[in-house]
């Protein structure tokens, strides 16, 4: 049985000046996937607003993937995109910043794969993530980047012509940037070309290969 160690945020008062407190909060800066377990090839059961409040159960021990409950619902999301508030600041759970203490909880590979909703196939290559850390303030509230509202007739076309699934570390964000190792195909009669990551429809700017839409 393969058990991966994963750390939850805890309140050590006192310990650090500012650092994370009792609550165990973070904010999504950017629409994010919830999905039923840590990585990319799991299932998508939620989607998480920017801005909106989840509690945090605990993440990966590099915080890449953290357990939160949005609302009724519980699942795992990106710890690059969560940020909590630390001296007025925010601070991404991923960011690796020493006043965010963390305590030490499981997760079973097995029981999840048993549970079902595991789609298979290999890792292609990782998303190009926005920053995190100390600039994640920077980013709150926008710098990702916006998403675009295509016209209606390219989101036709993207849903009327599949192409085959691809799997990358990270998730699927605005502004997150697709690998040149990753072959997009294109939308006629636009600047947009398009693929099916980590679960999901993304339009994709040819320009500068970053997502610029989702389509759900």
């Amino acid at each position: 049985m393969f058990i991966k160690t994963i750390l939850g945020m805890s309140v050590v008062a006192g310990l650090i000046a500012g650092a994370a407190t009792a609550e165990t909060q973070a904010t999504a800066w950017t629409d994010l996937n919830m999905r039923d377990g840590p990585g990319p090839m799991h299932s998508i059961v939620d989607v998480i607003p920017a801005n909106d409040t989840v509690m945090v159960q605990g993440c990966l021990t590099d915080a890449s993937w953290c357990r939160v409950t949005h609302g009724e619902t519980s699942g795992w999301a990106a710890g690059n995109y969560l940020a909590t508030t630390i001296e007025n600041a925010p601070v991404a759970l991923a960011s690796g910043d020493k006043r965010v203490v963390l305590k030490t909880v499981t997760y079973d590979n097995e029981q999840a794969a048993t549970a079902g909703g595991l789609a298979t196939g290999a890792i292609a290559g990782a998303l190009v993530a926005g920053p995190v850390g100390a600039v994640v303030g920077a980013i709150v509230g926008g710098a990702v980047g916006a998403s675009v509202e295509p016209d209606p007739t390219v989101v036709t076309y993207v849903k009327s012509n599949p192409v085959d699934p691809i799997y990358l570390d990270g998730e699927v964000v605005v502004g997150a940037g697709i690998p040149d190792t990753v072959m997009l195909a294109p939308v006629p009669e636009s600047t947009y070309e398009y693929a099916y990551i980590n679960g999901v429809l993304v339009l994709v700017e040819t320009k500068d290969r970053k997502v610029v839409h989702i389509v759900r």
